[in-house]
C-alpha cells in the first residue's frame, strides 16, 4: 500500500484528497496545513508520495518542494494548484515536482496522475 502525505492549508481540500486516495487503496500517513510542517512530516514519515498545494501560509508549496528535494532528491511530489497559477506550476516542475493537478479536479484525473507517478 502506497503511503501519502497531504499538504494543503484548506482542511476541506485535505479531506477531499484523503477520501479519494483512501477509496483507491492508498494509506494517508500524515497531513500538514503549511509547507513548513509538510517538510517536517516528510522527514519524519518518509511517504512514497506527497500531494502539495502551491499557495500556503508560512512556507509556500514551491519552497517546501525545494526543501524536500534537497533532503531527498528521489521524493515524488505532485503539486495541486488553482486555475491561473501556470507560472508557479512551471517553477514547481523546474524544481523537481513530478506532475501537477489543477483544482477543481476529478477523482479519475487524480488517480491517473498519481498512478503514473508511482510507476516511474
Amino acid at each position: 500500500m502506497k503511503k501519502v502525505l497531504i499538504v494543503d492549508d484548506a482542511a476541506f481540500m485535505r479531506l477531499t484528497i484523503r477520501s479519494i486516495l483512501e477509496k483507491n487503496g492508498f494509506e494517508i500517513v500524515g497531513e500538514a496545513e503549511n509547507g513548513e510542517k509538510g517538510v517536517q512530516k516528510y522527514k519524519e514519515l518518509k511517504p512514497d508520495l506527497v500531494t502539495m498545494d502551491i499557495t500556503m501560509p508560512e512556507m509556500t508549496g514551491i519552497e517546501a518542494l525545494k526543501h524536500i528535494k534537497e533532503y531527498d532528491p528521489n521524493a515524488k511530489v505532485v503539486m495541486f494548484s488553482a486555475m491561473g497559477q501556470e507560472l508557479m506550476v512551471r517553477e514547481a516542475i523546474i524544481n523537481g515536482a513530478k506532475s501537477f493537478i489543477v483544482k477543481p479536479f476529478t477523482e479519475d484525473h487524480v488517480m491517473q496522475v498519481l498512478n503514473k507517478i508511482l510507476i516511474i
